[in-house]
């Protein structure tokens, strides 16, 4: 701990290290040939009543865009999204695939890459990452409240170099700040719906001269949809400070706190026989009574972002303290109920997660009119997670004998650098990214390993990561073409590194999942309304990691695969108002906006025992279509549609695991009753009834909600 609080002082002093005076608050930019819809940037972060176009501009505070595929998803454009429904949320981005749950968690997959927990994806938060521990254990079990986000950003290849390793993009949630044009102004928002559904969403927010404020609280339950056990309920508080909202210098404090507890019912099988809960016959019953899982997390951020006259610079520091744990009974397979002996017994995991981050990124503008851009930044990040493991002498206890123990530690400084070139029309951006990651894995207590030690190991690498990006504008077309080639790699997560199966051992020679990515793209907005993005991709991830048996007849883990994701992915969207003339009454423009967005996927292992294999959750393309209609703030009305071709929930295709195709789709409106501070909020979601699922667990066949509704009311001032 010493080394970490030398490390963390000396990225902290950094932000005090001085940069040239500021000549004017507003950051330096050059006009793009894609004349996007208005797009205000402070720094990391925008007020958000300003409305973001369909790509991130080539800067954008500390980070560079340029020759990278990027794509916003502006929530204020659209009808109010309620509950966990990111069908809707995503419904504009192409290459992420979801495996839909019941619960508040969220799965989000990359172009064929596992969706479970998005774990192959950077997934962060106002630019401080999401995961349990972005590396040990790469799981994000908290997402924040659609309510409070503003935008998600998702940055494809090259989003490595800029926020971490994993191969699978990086989608950044960017949450709301304090108004600047109220000194108090609020929403208490009230959502009723199907399956015993209750959502309470509140907030306050303002600026009184220099110090803008917004807090939040959020409460969401639900029974669920099957009979027991599929019950959740939340709670999560946030308050915001923000100091100099206005200014060129901002300081911006947050604390969070999110609690939250489902059931897991458990999974159903296609089998008929004793014990089975068959799909066709029982889709609500549970195969699990006592299965629950609860999840405590409380944050701490501080941010500062400083704009001059020629670049930023934007310093952060974090503390999260998070718990995950679970109760899950004994016995039971696939779809089938628990029975024997270990049927009335449980296992109980509780796993901490200890998180401090500091980071520093610095923007600097150079060339004649800021033309050439530099930027760079290091992070320091220090995780500490041990775990425990007991058994339960009931299946439904909340102690029991300690089976399992270990200590896990992460110390992670990573170092980047990114700059971009401009000739013209031709801008090329190299970037290059050191990632020094010291992690170590302590068995302390295995009551299962009677023929082996206990196992433990500590491993120290340097990984060096490389992209580079280009763009070619074609200004006659109002058009560019972008290209980007860069890697990223897999680190070992605290199970690969030591399994904890009772005749498992240390593989001291296993290496990290690398993989290289290709992209070239063509993007464009050739007459007024219509936007479009086309490009084709390849994915290469080497060095996969799965189980093998070695010669004595122990177990181990390897590196084992190699695995080809190529594909093509195409949006187009079009505003049918966007050619008029005239706006309507109250000087809103309506707007009619129709879009489809595909990805077409062909992803196969290459190497291994799965060779010939398609990854799992991978299907062959997904559909996403729909529809927006919006006059200013007064009515927005959305409808989405999702067409999934089918695929499989592991590795190995095995037929119970099989995902058939499905098409869902889903209504939403929102209102704001004329001179009222009223504002009303409907949806229907799987409108056509689908009987579908898109989630086989282990332990069987997760089913999706059939069409269900919701009503809500909200009151503004």
């Amino acid at each position: 701990m010493k080394r970490l609080r030398h490390c963390l002082l000396v990225l902290l002093a950094g932000f005090a290290l001085p940069l040239p005076a500021p000549a004017q608050a507003a950051l330096t930019t050059t006009e793009p040939v894609l004349q996007l819809p208005t797009f205000r940037v402070e720094a990391e972060a925008e007020k958000d009543h300003y409305i973001q176009g369909p790509f991130l501009p080539a800067t954008q505070g500390t980070k560079i865009n340029a020759g990278k595929k990027t794509t916003v998803l502006d929530f204020d454009s659209l009808p109010r999204i309620t509950g966990n429904n990111y069908r809707q949320a995503l419904s504009q981005a192409p290459g992420l695939i979801l495996s839909e749950e019941t619960s508040p968690l969220i799965s989000i997959g990359y172009r064929g890459l596992a969706p479970h927990r998005a774990q192959f994806t950077q997934v962060l938060k106002d630019g401080v990452p999401l995961h349990a521990d972005q590396l040990g254990y790469p799981e994000a079990y908290y997402a924040p409240p659609l309510d409070t986000v503003d935008r998600i950003e998702f940055t494809r290849g090259g989003a490595a170099l800029m926020y971490g390793p994993q191969p699978g993009g990086a989608l950044n949630y960017v949450t709301h700040r304090p108004r600047t044009d109220t000194k108090l102004g609020g929403s208490t928002l009230h959502t009723f719906g199907s399956d015993g559904y209750y959502s309470t969403f509140s907030y306050l927010d303002g600026t009184t001269g220099p110090l803008g404020y917004y807090g939040y609280y959020n409460h969401r339950e639900s029974d669920g949809i099957r009979t027991a056990n599929s019950d959740y309920k939340l709670d999560a508080f946030s308050g915001r400070l923000v100091l100099g909202a206005d200014t060129s210098s901002r300081w911006i404090l947050t604390a969070e706190s999110y609690e939250e507890e489902h059931g897991e019912p458990g999974g159903l099988t296609f089998a008929t026989g004793t014990g089975a809960v068959n799909y066709r016959a029982q889709r609500a019953a549970p195969s699990r009574l006592y299965d629950r899982f609860n999840l405590d997390r409380q944050a701490l951020s501080l941010v500062w972002e400083r704009d001059y006259s020629r670049g930023t610079f934007v310093g952060r520091v974090w503390a999260i303290d998070y718990t995950r744990a679970s109760r899950r009974q004994g016995g039971g397979g696939f779809g089938t109920l628990p029975t024997g002996a270990s049927a009335g017994t449980n296992t109980i995991e509780r796993q901490h997660f200890d998180q401090l981050g500091a980071e520093a990124r610095v923007r600097l503008d150079w060339g004649g009119n800021g033309g050439h851009v530099f930027t760079a930044g290091a992070q320091l990040y220090h995780t500490g997670s041990p775990r425990t493991d007991s058994r339960g002498s009931t299946a439904d206890a909340t102690t029991g004998a300690v089976r399992l123990q270990s200590e896990r530690e992460i110390l992670y400084l990573p170092v980047f650098a990114e700059s971009l070139f401009r000739f013209g029309a031709l801008s090329v951006t190299p970037g290059a990214r050191i990632e020094f990651i010291d992690q170590s894995v302590r068995e302390l207590i295995n009551v299962s390993r009677t023929t082996t030690p206990l196992q433990h190991r500590d491993e120290r690498v340097a990984v060096p990561l490389f992209g580079l990006g280009a763009a070619y504008d074609l200004p006659a077309q109002k058009a560019q073409l972008y290209t980007n080639v860069s890697q990223s790699y897999r680190p070992m997560v605290y199970t690969e590194a030591v399994p904890n199966g009772a005749t498992t051992v240390v593989n001291a020679d296993l290496e990290e999942g690398r993989a290289v990515q290709y992209e070239l793209g063509y993007r464009a907005q050739p007459v007024r309304g219509l936007v479009l993005d086309a490009s084709v991709f390849y994915l290469e991830f080497d060095n996969q990691i799965g189980g093998t048996t070695l010669p004595n007849g122990l177990t181990s883990v390897a590196n084992i695969g190699r695995a080809v994701h190529q594909g093509t992915e195409l949006s187009v969207s079009y505003d049918l108002l966007a050619r008029g003339t005239a706006p309507a009454s109250g000087g809103v423009r309506p707007a009619l906006n129709l879009y489809v967005n595909t990805l077409l996927l062909d992803a196969e292992f290459k190497e291994g025992s799965t060779r010939g294999k398609t990854p799992q959750y991978a299907p062959a393309h997904v559909v996403r279509a729909g529809m927006f209609y919006s006059r200013g703030d007064a009515l927005k009305l959305a409808f989405t549609g999702t067409l999934s071709a089918d695929s499989y929930a592991d590795d190995g295709n095995t037929a119970q695991r099989y995902v058939p195709a499905y098409a869902v789709w889903d209504l939403t409106a929102e209102w704001r009753v004329p001179h009222t501070p009223l504002r009303l909020i409907g949806g229907v979601n799987n409108a056509f009834d689908e009987d579908y699922y898109s989630r086989v667990r282990p332990d069987g066949i997760d089913p999706a909600p059939r069409r269900n509704f919701y009503i809500g009311a909200a009151l503004e001032f």
